[in-house]
């Protein structure tokens, strides 16, 4: 199951006050608890190239946020895409853009600990690399499991499904790299790891949420079935900044 982090200020379903963070998920991580792992400065932020692709501004409404943006990746660097409501300045490209959606736990979601679940850490990242590249979940890199607690599953020694904790917003943990071997689908492994991943979440004192490409209707179907709801439908992608400054 392929999951993503949005880009773009979501269009929301009205919910509960405290979901209000969720409208800027990475901003509220990288200046929180992830915020051991943030390049950049007060405007824009993002991580690690071996951790994550994400990174975040403030609010794109400060007149200094595109210098910003610049002066972190650098001309002709790429940044995630700002909502379609915020006008390029010249120079800027919008690159492709998908759709995302953004889903929350509810008192439907029945979470529990999983038996066969093993913790994954820094010894685990090649097998982690090699699972992703056979399944191929989304961005996950070689310091990715620093964002977090990773689980997996292992049968006769090899990793055959894997799911973790990506964006830690305030209040939130994001579930992600949720992941099953070709080989081992339709054992409803993906499902275990979910909720064991969002007990331990919960009992954190956070609240389990995730994001999920927008045409992918299974497993937007499963998290809906296992007791998520829709929250906001999103969009993701890049921009790319000039070749040259706009200040040189």
């Amino acid at each position: 199951m392929t999951t993503t982090a949005p880009n773009t200020s979501p269009t929301t379903t009205p919910g509960d006050p405290s979901e209000a963070v969720l409208d800027n998920p990475r901003w509220s991580s990288l200046t929180g608890a992830h915020a051991h792992l943030a390049e950049g400065n007060a405007l824009v932020r993002r991580y690690p190239a071996d951790v994550s692709p994400f990174a975040a501004v403030r609010s794109w409404d400060d007149p200094d946020v595109w210098d910003a943006v610049v002066d972190l990746v650098g001309p002709g660097g790429q940044f995630p895409t700002p909502p379609a409501s915020v006008p390029l300045p010249p120079g800027w490209e919008r690159l492709a853009l998908h759709e995302g959606v953004q889903l929350v736990d509810t008192d439907r979601l029945e979470t529990r600990p999983d038996d066969e679940a093993v913790v994954l850490g820094a010894d685990d990242v090649p097998d982690m690399l090699a699972l992703v590249e056979r399944s191929r979940p989304g961005p996950f890199l070689p310091r990715t499991y620093l964002m977090g607690r990773y689980v997996g599953v292992r049968r006769g020694g090899r990793l055959v499904a894997m799911a973790g904790e990506r964006l830690q917003p305030d209040g939130w943990t994001e579930i992600s790299a949720v992941t099953t071997d070709p080989d081992h689908r339709g054992q409803g492994l993906a499902t275990r790891l979910v909720l064991d991943v969002a007990h331990h979440v919960r009992e954190r004192g956070a609240r389990p949420m995730l994001h999920a490409a927008g045409d992918n209707a299974t497993a937007i179907r499963l998290y809906e079935h296992l007791g998520f709801r829709l929250r906001a439908r999103t969009a993701f992608g890049a921009v790319r900044a000039p070749l040259a400054s706009p200040r040189a």
